[in-house]
């Protein structure tokens, strides 16, 4: 992997994609390259609403929105989550902390979805089926997948680790050449025919 440039950038927006005023964007230079944070300032912190990952076409419509640059952003919360994104795309074992994410903003089977997926750890996969049994509902494969498809927080969430039932990569926001480099990087083995061997599964 090349060397990560540890610069940061960022830029106060009128308005995030989502509608919020007044929101942040940090431009995160990673291994795997740009990152974008998005988060606001709230009482008694910085609430992050969204994490968009190298290759996901939203990246462009951001930056577009974004207007004053500074060199890196004073709260020390936010910068130790930018360090954390760092390591973690750098091949690192993060253990992310998920206080700072807004999932409040997520429906609730989303919310839940989510806070499964984080629980996933390093190295493992799972399936949509299971986490649907996991939350109790067996036949919501395809909304865990839906929910997973609008994750707002990768990697701290870490829906690249979630599969189809017979091992084939299932979707990714920033494209299935990006998920299977995440879970390579991990140690997970694919088979020839771009299934993932599936030798750990939680």
């Amino acid at each position: 992997m090349r060397k990560i440039d540890r610069e940061q950038h960022t830029r106060t927006m009128g308005r995030s994609p989502d509608g919020l005023p007044g929101a942040t964007v940090t431009d995160i230079a990673t291994a795997f390259g740009r990152v974008l944070l998005i988060w606001v300032h709230e009482a008694p912190g910085p609430r992050v609403q969204r994490i968009i990952l190298p290759g996901d076409p939203r990246a462009d419509a951001v930056m577009f929105g974004s207007t004053s640059s500074v060199r890196e952003p004073r709260d020390e919360a936010i910068r130790t989550l930018i360090a954390g994104i760092q390591s973690f795309l750098a091949g690192h074992d993060v253990q992310f902390e998920i206080d700072l994410l807004d999932l409040g903003r997520c429906p609730p089977f989303q919310r839940r979805v989510l806070l499964a997926e984080h629980g996933i750890p390093r190295g493992y996969v799972s399936t949509y089926g299971r986490i649907a049994r996991y939350l109790g509902n067996p036949c919501a494969a395809r909304a865990v997948g839906n929910a997973l498809a609008r994750n707002p927080f990768p990697p701290v969430i870490p829906c690249h680790r979630a599969l189809r039932s017979d091992g084939r990569p299932g979707g990714f926001q920033a494209g299935l050449d990006l998920k299977r480099r995440l879970l390579d990087m991990e140690g997970v083995r694919f088979r020839e025919d771009g299934r993932v061997l599936m030798e750990r599964v939680w």
